[in-house]
């Protein structure tokens, strides 16, 4: 199952919302590429026509996430970079309408993390609000597994001199895993950072694991092919 549909606060929130979590879902799953740019459209448009909404302004930076995240899957790191920034403008406004939700915060500390791969240059920019709104968004709820996977991609893309590194982003995934064993976007990040070991064998296991939990979503398979038997 994918993670975004683990997290009760996602569905109330979406239930509220023009665009929904299973379009995103469907849209990232198979890297449809133009259905998610209208999505995002669309989340933009019910944020400006709702300004006082959290929840628009949390909709509206989710899109952006995604389609962030698929702008990285196919490198694409200016599309990445611009729609990171385009919702972290969202997720700001959102935290700024309701800081008391931890969501809110882990969202904003992950679209930081995105931000970051277009340019090294960008850890100085982003890499202190990615670290401080997750660690913000865990300390709200330390249960909110999939708040530890955003904090271990931030570590999986922040150098090690600036606080990052591999075996950081390895811990993470594990806490994630033992707060919610049936998180597929968990068990891959864990073998892609297995993998930047040299530890393939396990990141192919990770990935299994991964695709046996979201068995629709691209981007793993890819990995999954990629990644040595030893």
């Amino acid at each position: 199952m994918p993670r975004w549909l683990l997290i009760s606060t996602f569905a109330t929130i979406a239930a509220a919302a023009a665009v929904t979590l299973a379009q995103l879902n469907e849209a990232r799953d198979h890297q449809n590429v133009g259905a998610l740019d209208s999505l995002i459209a669309q989340a933009a448009q019910e944020a400006q026509a709702n300004p006082n909404s959290a929840q628009a302004q949390y909709v509206d930076a989710l899109a952006n996430s995604f389609g962030a995240e698929i702008a990285i899957e196919v490198k694409n790191k200016s599309k990445a970079q611009s729609l990171a920034e385009a919702g972290i403008d969202a997720a700001r406004r959102a935290v700024a309408l309701d800081s008391n939700n931890a969501e809110y915060h882990r969202v904003l500390g992950d679209l930081c993390g995105q931000a970051i791969p277009a340019n090294v240059l960008l850890a100085f920019k982003y890499g202190q609000c990615a670290r401080d709104e997750v660690n913000k968004a865990i300390q709200m709820d330390p249960k909110l597994a999939i708040a530890y996977v955003s904090r271990g991609i931030g570590e999986y893309y922040l150098p090690q001199p600036m606080g990052g590194g591999y075996d950081l982003a390895l811990k993470d995934f594990d806490k994630a895993i033992a707060l919610n064993p049936n998180l597929a976007e968990a068990y891959l990040w864990k073998g892609l950072a297995l993998r930047k070991e040299k530890r393939n064998a396990e990141a192919r296991q990770a990935l299994t694991r991964a695709l046996e939990l979201d068995p629709n979503r691209l981007w793993i398979k890819e990995q999954l092919d990629k990644t040595p038997a030893q």
